[in-house]
C-alpha cells in the first residue's frame, strides 16, 4: 500500500537529477560562460559567504562582488563576479551576473589601478559615495580573487 508521503521519483532525494551532484549555470548579458555539473559551488553572496552541496534548500540570493568556485573532483575553478543574483533549486545553480571572469584571466595591476583611481575619486553626494564604495569594493574583489588564481 502507498503512502501519500513518498517522494515522487526524482524529486526530493538530495542529488538525484544529476547523481549526486550539482549542476552550475552562470550567465552574463553577452553569452552563458558555462554550463558543467560540478560536486560543490561557493557563491560570494552580498552579505557572505554561500556553499552548495547536493539537495540544498533552494533560495534566491544578491550576489556580491567577490569569487565564485567550483570544485569537480580535486579540481577548483575560481571565477571574478561581478553582482547579479543566483538561484538555487533542484539542485542547480543559476548564476546571473554582470561579469564573471576566471581568475586567471584577471589583470590585477589593472585592478590595482582601479581600486587608486576609485579611492581618489571625490564623493559629493549619496549617490557618488555610494558609486565610490562599490568602485572600491570591485577593485578590491579582482585583485583578491586574481591574486588566487
Amino acid at each position: 500500500m502507498a503512502s501519500h508521503d513518498t517522494v515522487e521519483a526524482g524529486k526530493g532525494k538530495a542529488g538525484k537529477l544529476h547523481g549526486g551532484r550539482i549542476e552550475c549555470v552562470v550567465v552574463t548579458p553577452e553569452r552563458t560562460l558555462f554550463d558543467e555539473v560540478v560536486d560543490f559551488v561557493a557563491l560570494p553572496l552580498y552579505d557572505g559567504e554561500l556553499g552548495v552541496l547536493p539537495g540544498r534548500s533552494p533560495l534566491i540570493g544578491r550576489l556580491g562582488y567577490g569569487e565564485l568556485r567550483t570544485r569537480d573532483g580535486g579540481e577548483t575553478r575560481r571565477y571574478f563576479v561581478d553582482g547579479g543574483f543566483s538561484q538555487v533549486r533542484d539542485d542547480v545553480v543559476t548564476i546571473l551576473t554582470n561579469r564573471a571572469i576566471p581568475a586567471a584571466k584577471i589583470d590585477t595591476g589593472a585592478a590595482a589601478s582601479e581600486l587608486e583611481t576609485a579611492q581618489a575619486r571625490i564623493a559629493a553626494t549619496e549617490h557618488d559615495q555610494s558609486q565610490k564604495a562599490k568602485a572600491i569594493a570591485r577593485a578590491r574583489a579582482q585583485i583578491r580573487v586574481g591574486g588566487r588564481g
